[in-house]
């Protein structure tokens, strides 16, 4: 038996069409397709996300951009870049967002 992903965790009950394109396209093809590093995508997924104001996606891609191998100094300096190109009020709430996950990993 496979275990259930991220996607049916948290919505596959309600919409699981849209967590079978989730697991199948986005993660299964977009983020393995080999022309951009997981590292990549991550520094590039959590700068839109940051930019476009998504404080509910950004919790989970900021702790896959620590697992795909950005550092917390990096995150760092990405929020501050992204306060002069994105705007104050969307680096504040990502900052934020930033300390709880650092916060709740040293425990």
């Amino acid at each position: 038996m496979t275990e259930p992903t991220d996607a049916r965790r948290s919505f596959g009950d309600l919409a699981p069409h849209l967590a079978e394109m989730t697991d199948k396209t986005l993660f299964g093809e977009v983020w393995a397709d080999p022309a951009l590093s997981p590292r990549d995508r991550s520094l590039i997924t959590i700068t839109s996300l940051i930019s476009l104001y998504r404080g509910n996606e950004l919790p989970f891609h900021l702790q896959r951009a620590l697992d795909n191998g950005l550092t917390r100094e990096e995150i760092i300096a990405t929020i501050t870049h992204l306060a002069f190109y994105a705007g104050w009020p969307p680096a504040m709430t990502a900052l934020g967002i930033a300390r709880k996950l650092f916060d709740d990993a040293q425990g």
